[in-house]
């Protein structure tokens, strides 16, 4: 199958050295497919949104579905991102989004998002799952005093459009809520959101969906896509489905030949992480920091970092061209050199963990959860721009309930396929150009 990054990437065989995975080792081992089944609905990803989609069908609508996961439940972003359960799955800005959509479309998608924490808190709190729920919210920090007028703008703006209950914080009250750097100058608190351990909330979601019904296999790759009449049949490995109707739902690891339409759709850009040991309360006073509610910084090539439950600390930040080992390596001592500018009372502090993957960007910034008008069947959901914990649960639900006819509040411009990138082949020159540019704006502003 082809990808646009290196192979040791996108590898299912090649474990992920996250904290997550350390944090809880006991999850139950699912089957490969070693056989030729049939399905109402077969899903490709056993992520967040294939998850929740498979949940949702078997729990709301009694339809029968199949999960295939190329390797292991939790392998992709599902399983290696920062546990931001929050708001903000595009990349367009929202001034632009009502310019280019109107208010009313833009309103419908501000709701969807704050509608997606809600569902996951919901998921959470009826299957009893345990994911390390921590913070109230989420912050957008100022990393220079120029940006804190910017910032009062930006909450004052979501208040007139989308009645956003969103407060501007100022040094002081920062510090007097736990959250101190000299890096760090203001920030606008967010009451949605949370964190919580992607690791435990994906296999979480994996068994509530067991128990609903939903058949999910492991180490079962879609390798071969094609139609019987007009059943669709997935080949993999050692099986074959035969379904009715199919949904993508593999974001930034979807092969490029996954389906004839599907190539030069999204644009994988990676993301890295890094984790320290555990600090005790001397050392997270020393810093002042003792707050876990996900915060994050306003770079284009933003940095996102939280308090985790037993004192590490999660830093993680976009960035980087090559997920070649060497320069993976190079992107995490960038983010660790990030990491320890904004604490320097945690200099000595050692890092435990770190990690590398894949998000997944659309041509026009935004979701996309539909149904796709010229392959009869064939539905989708994806891109959510390294923010798809809450959003991909959510447009699981929302592809569960197009599948059946149901209604989902969800804007139009969301529903259709994501658009192809012009000349697909120089998309990793595109995000070098971008990079670049981000580079630079976030030096000048």
């Amino acid at each position: 199958m082809k990808h646009l990054y290196h192979p040791s990437a996108l590898d299912p065989n090649n474990p992920v050295k996250s904290w997550w995975r350390d944090s809880k080792t006991d999850f139950p081992d699912y089957p490969q497919l070693e056989a030729e089944i049939e399905t109402d609905v077969a899903i490709i990803g056993g992520g967040f949104t294939g998850l929740s989609a498979a949940y949702h069908l078997q729990r709301d609508h009694n339809v029968e579905a199949v999960v295939l996961e190329r390797s292991y439940i939790g392998w992709g972003a599902s399983g290696r991102n920062g546990g931001f359960c929050c708001m903000g799955s595009s990349k367009m800005p929202w001034s632009k989004m009502i310019e280019k959509f109107g208010l009313e479309e833009a309103q419908t998608f501000w709701r969807s998002q704050k509608a997606s924490v809600e569902l996951v808190a919901d998921i959470v709190e009826r299957e009893n799952l345990d994911i390390d729920k921590t913070g109230v919210g989420e912050i957008s920090l100022a990393h220079k005093t120029t940006l804190v007028d910017a910032l009062k703008e930006d909450a004052a703006f979501m208040a007139k459009n989308f009645g956003a209950q969103e407060v501007f914080v100022s040094k002081e009250e920062l510090v007097e809520r736990g959250l101190n750097s000299p890096g760090l100058h203001a920030g606008v608190a967010n009451p949605v959101g949370f964190g919580l351990n992607p690791w435990k909330y994906v296999n979480g979601l994996a068994a509530a969906a067991s128990r609903a019904g939903a058949r999910i296999y492991a180490r079962s790759e879609v390798i071969n896509w094609s139609r019987e009449g007009s059943k669709h049949v997935l080949v993999t490995p050692r099986g074959r489905v035969k379904a009715n109707k199919v949904l993508i739902a593999t974001a930034a690891y979807t092969a490029e030949d996954l389906h004839p339409d599907y190539g030069g759709r999204i644009m994988p850009a990676l993301s890295s992480i890094v984790v320290t040991r555990p600090m005790n309360k001397n050392e997270l006073g020393a810093q002042g920091w003792t707050s876990t509610t996900p915060v994050y910084d306003i770079r284009y090539l933003l940095h996102y970092f939280r308090l985790l439950p037993d004192g590490r600390m999660m830093f993680g930040g976009r960035g980087g061209l090559s997920a070649e080992p060497g320069a993976l390596d190079r992107q995490l001592d960038n983010i660790e050199a990030a990491f320890r500018a904004y604490y320097p009372e945690w200099r000595h502090v050692e890092i435990t963990h770190r990690w590398s993957g894949l998000l997944c960007l659309a041509q026009d910034l935004v979701p996309h959860v539909g149904s796709w008008d010229e392959q009869p069947g064939v539905y989708f959901a994806m891109c959510y721009h390294g923010n798809g914990v809450a959003m991909g649960t959510w447009s699981g639900r929302a592809a569960a309930r197009a599948m059946v006819g149901g209604v989902e509040e969800r804007p139009n411009f969301i529903r259709r396929p994501p658009p192809k990138f012009p000349l697909p082949f120089l998309r990793p020159l595109y995000l070098r150009g971008a990079y670049l540019t981000y580079g630079i704006k976030d030096a000048l502003k």
